[in-house]
């Protein structure tokens, strides 16, 4: 994970965790980074091929990613900078531990408290020894709930190597018609299928990290 906690709003009605904060400022010292991503789309009715993308990174600024081929990628959840959930002043709640692979992790709910944001509900899953989040589970007003997992390469690394991210597919509104030659749709399963849930698979790698 990165610095998405710079927007940490002062107002808030009680204190905010404080491994939360942990995590903030161990994160404060990344400026900004670029890396390559290995994206792969699982949707039951689209066959696209593995992806090339990179991301770029700067403070204060939402995470960007970029590629020579298309990539279909949702409107939000691949953001692992979480930035959005800290744009307006929130309460945290505790929430005890919890065993995620093998590894007890803290949980906390993150809840705006001005009605500005888009934002309903945060959950973040803690490692709170290794002083970074782990997974989250994001609940907007408008855009639906996704879910991030994220693996590191070593207990040391401040970012992600790996990611998986949860979305339901009805509120990408997918460009079924730009999705390129090599994409294969089955229009027909699309149809057919009740709930429309997909994930996306990010490989990453060649970081290039600047810090403050």
């Amino acid at each position: 994970m990165i610095l998405f906690f710079s927007t940490i709003g002062s107002g808030a009605a009680q204190e905010i965790d404080s491994d939360l904060l942990a995590i903030k400022k161990r994160m404060d010292a990344v400026q900004q980074f670029t890396a390559t991503i290995v994206l792969d789309l699982e949707v039951p009715f689209i066959n696209m091929p593995t992806k090339m993308a990179k991301v770029n990174y700067a403070k204060g600024k939402k995470m960007a990613f970029s590629s020579d081929d298309f990539v279909m990628l949702p409107k939000r959840g691949l953001d692992f900078s979480l930035s959005e959930i800290f744009d307006y002043p929130f309460i945290t709640v505790d929430r005890g531990m919890e065993e995620r692979q093998g590894k007890s992790v803290k949980v906390i709910n993150v809840i705006p408290t001005d009605k500005r944001s888009d934002l309903a509900l945060a959950t973040l899953y803690m490692d709170v020894a290794a002083k970074r989040i782990v997974a989250s589970e994001i609940t907007t007003r408008k855009d639906g709930s996704y879910v991030l997992a994220m693996q590191y390469g070593s207990v040391r690394d401040i970012l992600p190597n790996y990611i998986e991210a949860n979305f339901a597919i009805e509120r990408l509104k997918i460009p079924l018609n730009f999705m390129g030659k090599d994409t294969k749709i089955d229009r027909k399963k699309m149809q057919s299928m009740e709930t429309k849930n997909g994930k996306i698979k990010m490989k990453i790698s060649n970081y290039v990290i600047k810090y403050g």
